[in-house]
């Protein structure tokens, strides 16, 4: 019997090494191509970049997977007791694996069996780390073995609370959001630390399956689901019964966050900056990276600039008659349904979209766009309201773009036309009628001093076009480009006093006849540089290009960064070749802060996911900013590294003729400041574009209006009489609470009183002078010298021969605007 006994335990032994050698064969085998878990140590998730505004306050953000990545010491206690309750709450006791938990999950799944329930899982939060960020999702005991192996080595490695951070910030919640920061932001729209006990149940709730608790399409499971967390919550003691029910009768109350731009009327400003992070990181870095881009915008101004440029682009269109409806819909049903289905201008919040009822000779009765709950239902409720005749006129002025002048509203209407409209009131029910505009524009607004883009409209709407306007458009700048021309001049012996004589030229080139035009024909014989930029002519333009040298004007063209590259020929001196706004308005901000080189930015400064700036516009220095105590220094100064590309007082002398643009000239009476400001209008050939571009001391701004595929605007449509009025709207606003500077006089400059005709010194009491600046070492000629004719002429002599002068000197005509 015991030797009986001896053989069964003799070969129970060796079974049983057989099996523990089988196992150890297996594990080894399993084991040897584990992954290393000490990445862990080094990790870095995807994470969302967010891009501000000057002011801090977020404006886009963009990721490929939501999510912002949140330290375990800056999660609260709440969450990580839901996400306990629902996924381990044995976690800070187990080694990795929760061996009593498996065991009720065997017994589980083994009762269930047959009955066609989902088996019941029995990972650990330090197991789905290691499934998450090191191993597979497959099905297989080989992985399920990995999994818990790498479990072991984990927590021995690392401890209970970096695992949890790990799993908090790398966890799928639906919505493409990632981690528990991101959740919160996607599903409610709050930081962490604002959650409700309801709300972070909800969402410690999502992780077994974010599609099986929709908040829309699964509804009552997603309630369920949340309830039996918040249930484990108060059977664990994190919370009370009593905010436990109280939790449970709340609704979901889910709000997903919208993506794209957060800060109304940036959108164009945060698509360019998007591109240009790509351009200098790469793809990845910006949807990946987690980087915080602090931009140059100004929200204020850009709310100015915004309302400026629809403002004059929607005055324009108006005035150019009805274009017809967006669309027409079936109004026998439910017309509230079918206009939902319609798109509006998500960036356009003033105005709706709506359904014509019924017209009528008094007006038209509408319905308004019903608006979308949360899951995108529409709402059943129905707005109607009317456009009276008069909140409608320009449109049956008129109509439908075919220049026929309809007698009522019912001439431009039927009923299923959709249309644009806008509330008189905040509450309705009279509307006017509105269009997206066909003529668009750009307008930029810039910090002279720094090159800071503080303003950036690309076109009426970015919801309608998201091509920039203000950045990519290529148009040609008209008379907006001659001070350049005359800053040349200036720079190169000419004083504003200098004599140009304004009459035809003709100008031969490869056997063709080029005879340049003043705005509205004509000429007025000799006249000053100061003249010639007041007024805008044309033929003085040529002439001074023409004698100095193209050369010479495309030498400063690219100095002031304009064109890269300009072809010398004449014709450019008018501004026919083409660029930008913003190179404008970054070429008129060297002639604001005195000549220096700036380089425009969007961007202020770039950190990296660590908080390490690895980007900063400015690049001036400052030796002793950053001492640590005062010992009897002197005070630190910031050393200003700017290239000097222009003369400081050739600078002051072309911004001195440019105020007598707004004083006297192109733009007089257009704008009303109350401070000092220059600037220039532009008019393409056949009133194609209308510019503006002028500044102050402090700020410069610019745009243009015009087709974006070129045509005329129509007779009179001038940079005088479209743009200027912009600018002048723009900046009212945008500097209403500064107060006004004077354009800086340079040391040693000469202010002496000449003829504003003949540019001659004048005597004491002579009318009409003007007080002009020279360089030292210049002044008034002694004699009537015109540029343009040869020899020199007394002034009476001029006059007598010339019918050109005699017509500049009584009425002043000429110009293009």
């Amino acid at each position: 019997m015991i030797r009986l006994i001896g053989y069964f335990f003799g070969l129970g032994c060796v079974l049983f090494l057989g099996v523990a050698a089988a196992i150890a064969i297996y594990i080894s085998g399993v084991t040897k191509d584990l992954p290393d878990y000490a990445v862990l140590n080094s990790y870095a998730p995807p994470v969302t970049t967010r891009i501000h505004a000057g002011n801090g306050a977020l404006m886009a953000e963009y990721a490929r997977e939501r999510r912002l990545f949140l330290p375990i010491q800056a999660i609260p206690d709440r969450v990580k007791a839901a996400f306990l309750s629902a996924e381990d709450k044995n976690f800070y006791n187990h080694p990795g694996v929760d061996v009593y938990g498996l065991a009720r999950a065997i017994a589980t799944n083994v009762q269930n069996m047959g009955s066609g329930r989902r088996p019941v899982g029995a990972s650990t939060i330090t197991q789905q780390v290691a499934k998450n960020f090191l191993l597979s999702s497959d099905q297989t005991i080989d992985r399920k073995i990995k999994e818990a192996i790498l479990s072991f080595r984990i927590e021995q490695a690392y401890s209970k609370d970096k695992i949890l951070e790990l799993y908090l910030n790398e966890i799928f919640f639906g919505l493409n959001s990632y981690g528990i920061a991101g959740a919160a932001l996607t599903y409610f729209d709050k930081s962490v630390t604002e959650l409700t006990i309801a709300e972070t149940a909800y969402l410690a709730a999502l992780p077994k399956g974010p599609s099986n608790y929709h908040p829309f399409r699964r509804t009552e499971a997603a309630i369920e689901r949340r309830n039996w967390v918040i249930d484990r919550m108060v059977e664990n003691g994190y919370i009370s019964a009593s905010d436990g029910a109280e939790a449970k009768a709340q609704p979901l109350g889910v709000t997903p966050r919208r993506g794209g731009a957060h800060l109304f009327a940036s959108d164009y400003f945060s698509e360019e900056v998007r591109r240009q992070i790509i351009e200098r990181y790469g793809d990845n870095t910006l949807y990946e990276g987690g980087l915080s881009v602090r931009t140059s915008l100004d929200p204020q101004m850009q709310l100015a600039a915004r309302k400026a440029l629809q403002h004059g682009l929607i005055s324009y269109d108006e005035r150019r008659g009805f274009h017809g409806p967006v669309n027409t819909i079936d109004i026998s049903k439910d017309w509230g349904e079918e206009l939902a289905k319609i798109n509006s201008l998500s960036d356009v919040p003033e105005w709706k979209l709506a359904v014509v009822l019924s017209t009528s000779a008094n007006g038209v009765d509408i319905g308004i766009q019903p608006a979308k709950e949360a899951s995108g239902k529409v709402v059943g409720e129905r707005q109607t309201g009317t456009i009276e005749a008069e909140n409608m006129r320009w449109a049956y002025r008129s109509s439908k773009g075919d220049r026929k002048t309809a007698k009522s509203p019912e001439g431009v209407l039927s009923p299923g036309d959709v249309v644009y409209v806008e509330p008189l009131s905040a509450d309705g029910p009279s509307y006017r009628l509105r269009q997206p505009p066909k003529v668009q524009g750009g307008l930029v607004a810039m910090d002279p001093q720094t090159g800071r883009v503080l303003a950036m409209v690309g076109g009426f709407s970015y919801a309608q076009s998201e091509f920039n306007r203000a950045t990519q458009a290529m148009r040609q700048p008209g008379s907006s480009f001659k001070p350049f021309v005359y800053a040349a001049a200036l720079d190169n012996g000419y004083t504003p006093a200098s004599v140009i004589m304004d009459a035809p030229i003709e100008i031969v080139s490869g056997g063709q006849v080029w005879r340049p035009e003043n705005y509205g024909g004509g000429s007025a014989g000799p006249s000053t540089l100061r003249l010639g930029i007041e007024k805008s002519r044309n033929l003085m333009t040529v002439r001074l290009a023409n004698d100095m040298g193209m050369n010479v004007v495309a030498e400063y063209a690219e100095r002031f960064g304009i064109y890269d590259k300009m072809m010398p020929l004449l014709a450019m001196s008018l501004g026919s070749g083409e660029t930008t706004v913003l190179r404008m308005v970054s070429a008129y901000s060297v002639l604001a802060n005195g000549g220096k080189q700036i380089k425009p930015t969007l961007v202020d400064r770039i950190q990296d996911r660590y908080g390490k700036t690895i980007f900063r516009h400015e690049e001036r220095t400052c030796e002793g900013c950053n001492a640590t105590e005062w010992d009897g220094q002197d005070e630190p100064t910031v050393v200003d590294n700017r290239e000097q590309v222009l003369d400081p007082m050739t600078s002051y002398q072309i911004t001195s003729m440019m105020e007598g643009v707004i004083s006297r000239g192109t733009a007089a009476g257009k704008i009303q400041l109350d401070r000092p400001v220059a600037g220039k209008t532009g008019t393409t050939n056949d009133e194609k574009d209308a510019w503006f571009v002028g500044y102050t001391p402090n700020l410069v701004a610019g745009l243009y209006i015009g087709f974006d595929s070129p045509a005329p605007l129509g007779r009179g449509a001038t940079g005088g009489s479209l743009a200027a009025p912009l600018f002048n709207e723009f900046m009212k606003e945008a500097l209403k609470d500064t107060k006004p500077t004077k354009f800086v006089v340079p040391e040693g400059m000469n202010l002496i009183a000449v003829n504003r005709k003949t540019g001659m010194q004048a005597v004491e009491g002579e009318p009409d002078t003007i007080m002009e600046a020279f360089k030292p070492g210049t002044g008034p000629a002694d004699v009537f010298s015109v540029i343009g004719m040869d020899g020199t002429m007394a002034p009476e002599e001029i006059l007598r021969t010339s019918p050109q002068a005699n017509q500049a000197v009584t009425s002043g005509a000429g110009g293009l605007f």
